[in-house]
């Protein structure tokens, strides 16, 4: 279900999509995250996604004019794990609200691997 705003003048109808690409656009400018990942539910492995698919590996729920977004991500070896979901949780509920006029309800952050530099 799309988020829905109504006024004197009419309605404005947000996707799903849009938030998922705001969210990801987020998630990606904070500092450790390498990228959206996605599982294959087939074998279980999960994928990076390109930087191109920022909607990807993310879903997002509307309820009672507000919004729940579960973002799964890809983390940088080496960096602190609970700072860097703390600060996209942070950032993501900001920008998406301020964006929006939407209260987030929650983000919740799956971090489903690291990538290792050699």
């Amino acid at each position: 279900m799309a988020a829905k705003i109504e006024n004197n003048f009419g309605e404005i109808i947000i996707s799903n999509s849009v938030i998922a690409n705001i969210a990801g656009a987020v998630a990606n400018n904070c500092y450790g995250v390498v990228g959206m990942a996605v599982r294959n539910t087939k074998d279980g492995i999960v994928n990076l996604l390109k930087a191109g698919s920022l909607s990807k590996g993310i879903k997002v729920e509307v309820e009672n004019d507000s919004i729940i977004i579960d973002m799964h991500i890809m983390v940088q070896y080496g960096v602190n794990i609970s700072a860097i979901c703390e600060s996209i949780m942070h950032n993501v509920s900001y920008q998406v609200a301020t964006m929006t006029g939407f209260e987030v309800k929650a983000v919740n952050v799956h971090v489903e691997g690291m990538r290792v530099d050699e």
